[in-house]
């Protein structure tokens, strides 16, 4: 089969399209036909090997130990596992497998059943890899950790990339007056997608403004801890979900009860909560653009440059032999 292939840390130029062995199937796993897939920040981090801290961590220390990239996938059951029990050959799933060796930027991958769900049936492929890893990064940063509730002040800080987009329809289901953030030629794609109010960053700082709110999602994370909870209610949450390691670093030693982080939890029942948003149309996968498989390295290379809005996705063509 054909993947994109990365053998050393380094640019988006390490990514070789090469054909590789076919992955089999083991008792527990399903066989996945990959039609579709998406660029997330963990792909950037991943492909780069930065901060140093993910090599730590178990990405390899001096070459990666995971050659195939690609954490979401939508595609078809191929085939299933003697021991796998929740599909059959032709369902039509997605999923987030970040948690189980990624592998989606191939024509081919083999996972445990648990790591996808059925996928919408209003959605194509292309717009249902999408959504896992962003859409989960906003839905338990806003759910789990902000406790959001209707009628709560909401803001989404980086509302107009691929988590944010995903974070202000999720807020706004959840029945939450939703400001988003983000730079002036995105003010209307954000304004399209729900929010209450937008504001431009490179004309008004909102954490100067004197307006509060009761829980603050943060994508971009450039200002200071101190910075953002000058702008909380007084039992606001702010939920740190992107930013610089420093940034990180920094909410992680803060010994507040406002200031959270977190790590996204890929899980079956967190995709089908999203999928029930999805089917109901409460929320829409905004996509940039949509690229080939040869073209993977060009797709993480326009991400890494921070050019897009909402998802970059790419799509997989297989040329089956009759």
């Amino acid at each position: 089969m054909k993947a994109i292939v990365y053998e050393k840390y380094g640019a988006p130029d390490v990514l070789q399209l090469k054909e590789v062995e076919k992955p089999t199937t083991t008792e527990n796993e399903v066989l996945i036909k990959v039609l579709a897939a998406s660029v997330n920040y963990s792909d950037w981090v991943m492909l780069r090997g930065r901060p140093f801290l993910i090599r730590l961590m178990g990405s390899g220390l001096f070459k990666p130990k995971t050659k195939i990239l690609g954490a979401d996938i939508a595609g078809k059951v191929e085939a299933v596992g003697v021991n796998a029990k929740q599909f059959q050959a032709g369902d039509e799933v997605f999923g987030d497998i970040s948690a189980c060796g990624w592998g989606g930027f191939a024509e081919y991958v083999s996972i445990p059943e648990n790591a996808v769900v059925l996928k919408p049936a209003n959605l194509a492929f292309e717009a249902a890899a999408a959504v896992p890893q962003a859409a989960l990064v906003a839905l338990q940063g806003l759910r789990d950790h902000g406790q959001i509730h209707q009628g709560q002040k909401v803001l989404i800080n980086g509302a107009s990339g691929g988590i944010g987009t995903f974070a202000v329809q999720i807020a706004k289901s959840f029945g939450a007056e939703v400001t988003g953030v983000c730079s002036t030629r995105n003010l209307d794609i954000v304004r399209s997608i729900g929010a209450d109010q937008v504001i431009d960053y490179t004309k008004e700082d909102f954490t100067q403004n004197g307006l509060r709110y009761d829980l603050i999602l943060d994508i971009a994370a450039y200002r200071s801890i101190s910075d953002y909870e000058r702008a909380l209610s007084s039992k606001g949450i702010y939920v740190l979900a992107g930013g610089s390691l420093a940034r990180i670093i920094q909410a992680s030693m803060t010994r507040s009860e406002k200031i959270r982080t977190f790590n996204e939890i890929p899980n079956q029942k967190d995709l089908v909560f999203l999928k029930d948003l999805l089917e109901s149309g409460k929320v829409v996968p905004v996509i940039d653009k949509l690229c080939s498989l040869s073209e993977v390295p060009d797709a993480v290379r326009y991400y890494g440059e921070g050019h897009s809005r909402g998802k970059v996705v790419i799509t997989v063509e297989h040329n089956d032999k009759p």
